[in-house]
């Protein structure tokens, strides 16, 4: 039970971490956008976008994570009620 709960934990801040880092990309992301349609140095625009872009997918890499935690979670579900159909 101890497993089921840790996995779950897991699952839970992963999914909660990526998901921030994804909306933060996107929201660096919308002010590197900001930046060049304003006409900012280049410089300015180019690497908050490329930082964006790191955030965002970081947080695609954590999702992912979660991902495969919820998938574990649930294979050991459908193992525990295939045992007791039996």
């Amino acid at each position: 039970m101890g497993k089921k709960k840790d996995l779950k934990k897991k699952w839970l801040y992963h999914a909660v971490f990526g998901i921030l880092l994804m909306g933060f990309g996107l929201s660096l992301f919308g002010d590197a956008v900001i930046l060049k349609s304003s006409g900012q140095d280049w410089v300015s625009w180019f690497l908050m976008g490329t930082c964006a872009l790191v955030f965002f997918f970081a947080g695609l890499s954590i999702f992912g994570k979660a991902t495969v935690y919820k998938n574990k979670l649930s294979s050991k579900g459908k193992k525990k009620n295939k045992r007791s159909k039996k």
